[in-house]
């Protein structure tokens, strides 16, 4: 079940996150030593609330058995394009179409705000998930090399 999150919500919403991609951060090598902007490690609820408060983010979580395992947030960032930020799944629960269905989710509910364009970014080496997001219609539209990151930032976009 996929509902919308509250306060109440927030520590459990910060645990899946830092969760979850520590499992990339693992993978590619990125700790918090070499970038500690890295969702892993500089998502905590003060940031959460910020995006919930005062950037005014509808964030939603997938509830399996009354434990959240999924989760995302949508930025709008003009009339008609939104982020799609930290989407995201615990990995004992991948594989199992969670990720497709809060994708999907994402998508329809940025429709009912008016938005006609989504954009995301992830880590560009991730080869297998920028596949993913471009088997579900999403298209690759650049990369920026941050000094902060010891990654490249890929940039993908899909009109809705």
């Amino acid at each position: 079940m996929i509902r919308q999150l509250t306060k109440e919500d927030i520590p459990e919403c910060v645990e899946v996150i830092r969760t979850s991609f520590l499992t990339v951060g693992k993978e590619f090598n990125i700790t918090p030593e070499n970038a500690p902007k890295f969702t892993a490690y500089a998502t905590d609820e003060a940031k959460v609330k910020l995006w919930m408060d005062e950037q005014h983010r509808p964030m939603y979580g997938f509830f399996e058995n009354g434990r959240m395992v999924g989760y995302y947030n949508l930025a709008l960032s003009s009339e008609k394009e939104c982020e799609l930020g930290s989407l995201c799944v615990l990995p004992e629960y991948r594989h199992s179409g969670i990720g497709e269905a809060l994708l999907d989710d994402s998508m329809a509910r940025a429709r009912e705000l008016g938005v006609s364009k989504m954009n995301l970014s992830i880590v560009e080496e991730n080869t297998v998930l920028r596949k993913w997001y471009e088997d579900h219609g999403f298209t690759h539209v650049g990369t920026k090399k941050f000094d902060f990151f010891p990654f490249t930032c890929g940039y993908l976009e899909k009109e809705l």
